[in-house]
């Protein structure tokens, strides 16, 4: 490795790794004895935290230069852990610009050493054909090495694929298994707030809907904000604070700044400002030092004032002991007045009092109605105590089903799902290829809006990281898993792929299918499509009168689709009109079947009535 990593330290950031694996497992195999050991593992790991350090405190492209000269080092003298950062910088373009083949041969070495990290790396570059051939086998292969080895996100990738059955058989339980351990290891962070929900933003929307989409904060808006808060707008200090405290909406975490702004809602008077207080004070951050007094008096001082954080936080503070004297009495007297108030940390837990038995009566149906009433307003750890229930049957008949899609929920929120706000800026600076990286890698873990972003943005043909021969199958790939998600339009979009032939051989009768079971969920697309190839006997019989029937669902399933309607209506009668013997004219097409017509579209065929007229009018003027 030492050969390999030399070229590194010489290069300002990334250079291209072209070593084999023989000669650098030669390299790495000269003798040495216990001490050297490890005095050189002392050392790289001194070289990595250190390079760590200055990544977190960047100021200049110095820096950043030095930060990596001293991680190829660490990396050099075999710290796996410096060899693991630099492997994901070259790959997902931290810092620097992406480098998919020096990379490859990076998780290739440290998939040798056993790294869960490397093992997972390259069963995802397997699974796309991503610099490497294309194999399903050897990526599951990876996969499932690296969830022995303990890696959350194989066991996240092996469960989503024994959940729907990708490339293994269907296996509910084996995929509950899986999900079940990375719920666990979420909630804990949950319960420590280290895990928090990310935006995730639809890339099909309309240009216009995304700059004012709810997921972030534009920034003259954020701006205006600012100066609400400055002029004494408690509810907008508040709201700012929470922003700053969570780093939602596209803002980075700021305790400092969260802090700031509960202080001025606070000393306005505002409750919902001290019991955020009271909150920071309870948990400590960078900011403020953990303190149960402060948390207990701020709590207090807004509870007494009725706020449900208020209460809930009192509640906390009594039922673990915080600045107080243990007391499950007062601790639920307060939960409950918080729960009714509508808060979900109250409801939350109340079902766990009832639930565990502490200072109440064991009641799991009880429990179950708490924890279904927290997760409706919103609070993920409900929806993982609602899982366990129904994994091991505990108030609730249990089901294997219900188990996996809670848990899903849960998984959903690790610290991986980071990577749709990186993935998303990526794709407005117009990076496609480090955007469509990072939302692959949510693909293959089985976030259906990643599954659809990658698809939208591979059939911009704008990115590099493919040949074009690739591109057609795998975007079919992708709509397909979304479409098994539940997505409509991806199911219409697997429906057109199989229409077209596209990535596939042309089947009209999969389309068929597909576009069924889009109109069983009421898309006017699907419907539309169905219709058509009714009525020219596409991978379904010919038959006149379900075309029109299904030309007539899809107009009244949505106002967009009555034009296209009419056209193909009129199309479709006249097409039948002609077919029939001119001799029978008259007697085929009646009166009542003219007046059905008319009656139908009346205003759309007045409408091409006058656009005709008009044409005819300035004809005849211009002549």
């Amino acid at each position: 490795m030492r050969a390999l990593l030399v070229a590194l330290l010489v290069a300002p950031f990334w250079v291209a790794v072209h070593k084999t694996g023989e000669s650098l497992a030669n390299q790495r195999g000269k003798p040495i004895s216990k001490e050297e050991q490890a005095t050189k593992k002392d050392k790289s790991q001194q070289f990595f935290k250190k390079s760590l350090s200055i990544l977190k405190h960047l100021k200049s492209d110095r820096d950043k230069e030095e930060a990596y000269k001293l991680l190829a080092k660490a990396a050099e003298m075999g710290n796996q852990k410096a060899v693991e950062k630099l492997a994901a910088n070259m790959l997902f373009g931290y810092d620097g610009p992406q480098n998919i083949k020096a990379a490859v041969s990076l998780y290739k070495i440290l998939a040798e050493e056993g790294s869960h990290k490397g093992q997972t790396a390259l069963g995802f570059l397997l699974s796309y054909g991503i610099g490497v051939e294309h194999n399903q086998a050897k990526a599951l292969l990876y996969y499932t090495f690296a969830s022995i080895g303990g890696n959350l996100i194989s066991k996240t990738i092996l469960a989503y694929r024994f959940w729907l059955g990708i490339n293994v058989p269907r296996n509910c339980e084996a995929a509950l298994i899986n999900y079940r351990k990375v719920a666990r290891f979420i909630a804990k962070q949950l319960e420590k707030n280290e895990e928090l929900p990310v935006e995730k933003v639809r890339l099909m929307e309309k240009p216009e809907n995304q700059s004012s989409n709810a997921e972030f904060l534009d920034w003259d808006v954020y701006q205006y904000y600012k100066f609400l808060a400055e002029r004494g707008d408690t509810q907008i200090q508040v709201f700012l604070g929470q922003l700053h405290l969570l780093g939602r909406k596209g803002l980075k975490r700021d305790h400092g700044k969260a802090l700031y702004y509960f202080l001025k809602a606070a000393d306005a008077g505002d409750p919902n400002g001290m019991a955020f207080l009271g909150k920071m004070y309870l948990e400590g951050s960078t900011a403020v030092a953990q303190d149960n007094v402060a948390a207990l008096r701020y709590f207090r001082t807004a509870a007494d004032k009725g706020n449900p954080l208020g209460l809930c936080g009192l509640g906390l503070l009594y039922f673990r002991g915080k600045g107080v004297q243990v007391n499950y009495t007062e601790a639920f007297k307060y939960f409950q007045k918080a729960a009714e108030k509508g808060c979900p940390s109250a409801q939350l837990q109340l079902g766990v009092m009832h639930h565990t038995g502490a200072g109440v009566r064991k009641d799991f149906e009880l429990a179950f109605q708490y924890f279904y009433l927290a997760s409706q307003n919103g609070e993920p750890l409900a929806v993982y105590h609602l899982a366990e229930m129904y994994t091991t049957g505990s108030g609730v008949l249990r089901s294997c089903q219900t188990a996996v899609e809670l848990y899903r929920t849960v998984c959903e929120l690790g610290r991986w799902s980071e990577k749709f706000l990186t993935a998303y800026f990526a794709y407005q600076a117009g990076q496609m290829d480090l955007s469509l990286m990072h939302y692959l890698f949510l693909a293959e873990m089985g976030y259906e809006i990643a599954q659809i972003n990658s698809a939208y943005i591979i059939e911009s043909e704008k990115i590099k990281i493919f040949h074009q021969n690739q591109i057609s199958p795998l975007a079919l790939l992708l709509w397909n898993r979304a479409a098994s998600q539940g997505n409509i339009f991806a199911r219409v979009k697997t429906g057109d792929y199989h229409y077209y032939g596209f990535g596939t051989k042309r089947d009209y009768i999969t389309a068929a299918v597909h576009y069924s079971l889009a109109a069983d969920q009421y898309s006017a697309q699907a419907m539309f499509n169905l219709g058509y190839m009714c009525e020219h006997g596409l991978g379904v019989p010919k038959d006149i009168h379900l075309a029109r029937r299904w030309y007539s669902l899809a107009a009244k399933s949505s106002p967009d689709a009555l034009i296209p309607v009419f056209l193909a209506s009129v199309k479709l009668e006249a097409t039948h009109l002609l077919s029939k013997p001119l001799l029978n004219l008259a007697e085929n097409w009646k009166l009542p079947e003219l007046d059905r017509i008319l009656s139908l579209h009346w205003d759309l065929f007045l409408i091409l009535f006058i656009v005709i007229l008009l044409i005819v009018v300035i004809n005849s003027r211009q002549n």
